[in-house]
């Protein structure tokens, strides 16, 4: 990756080591949060986007956040797992700007990054492999709670950890609107820089410095879909992150993000996610 500046703030949820004996199978896992695991012994399975990519030792993986993977395993299997997110205000991902490589040869210092990430923040092990008794915000309270306890040389130490490991992918990535028109490049760093607000086709077809009916034309044919329904997208994945991170209200959390109005919210929510946030948030806080 050449030109880019990253000044990335990533935050550990988890880090841990497990061994696993065909018990490490979970169906449509989706989740704001991302993983890199490192394989120690054995082989396991992700798929994801109906590609199946082989988990084999002396390699890192990467499951980048709002990705839904199914994970397989018949036999013995032992990885390091590693779960973190990027603390974002007003900043566009780096999980939107870059296509990743999903696996990834693994160095000597790579293992001893991993081993001293866990080293250094022990307690931070699951208490539970299901996803589903995880990924909610009482657990995620208790991992503020751990970070807020942390002396500030570990914190840095965490940081800078993650941010090695994250900086081997990131050799390797592609910047997802490389082949796409640098007008709706700008479009599409002004909805991820501005999420929290109420954004118009008139802001993002003055970002792209052309007419509306032409921006709407050319953004269907680049991103194959209307610009509403990307904006809606990005607005529901930020209203996950909070719904699983916090317990502020419903109501509360769709007026963060410029949506005044509870109903269409919880329409919107529910046309993406199958499910209304109230019981998102419900099925995750088992």
């Amino acid at each position: 990756m050449h030109g880019t500046k990253e000044n990335l703030d990533l935050i550990l949820l988890n880090v841990g080591y497990s061994e696993l004996n065909a018990n490490w199978n979970w169906k449509k896992i989706y989740s704001p949060f991302a993983r890199i695991y490192y394989i120690k012994d054995g082989i396991a399975k992700t798929n994801i986007a109906n590609q199946t990519y082989i988990l084999e030792p002396n390699h890192l993986y990467l499951t980048p956040p709002f990705t839904e993977h199914d994970d397989e395993c018949d036999s013995y299997f032992s990885l390091f797992y590693i779960h973190f997110y990027e603390n974002l205000i007003n900043k566009e991902s780096v999980f939107d700007k870059f296509d990743f490589p999903i696996g990834i040869k693994a160095t000597p210092l790579d293992l001893l990054l991993t081993e001293r990430l866990l080293k250094i923040n022990p307690d931070r092990h699951l208490r539970h492999f299901d996803p589903q008794l995880y990924d909610n915000p009482p657990t995620f309270s208790q991992y503020v709670a751990d970070n807020n306890k942390m002396p500030l040389h570990s914190v840095v130490e965490t940081q800078g950890i993650l941010s090695q490991l994250m900086s081997r992918f990131l050799e390797l990535v592609r910047i997802k609107t490389y082949d796409k028109d640098s007008r709706i490049n700008k479009s599409l760093k002004y909805i991820h820089e501005n999420i929290d607000k109420n954004i118009s086709i008139s802001d993002l077809s003055d970002a792209a410095c052309i007419s509306e009916d032409h921006f709407i034309r050319i953004f269907k044919n680049v991103m194959n879909q209307t610009p509403v329904r990307y904006i809606n997208l990005k607005k529901i994945e930020k209203a996950q992150l909070l719904l699983l991170t916090t317990e502020r209200a419903i109501r509360d959390i769709a007026f963060d993000l410029s949506i005044d109005n509870i109903s269409y919210f919880n329409r919107v929510f529910k046309q993406y996610m199958n499910m209304t946030p109230s019981k998102y948030r419900k099925k995750y806080s088992k």
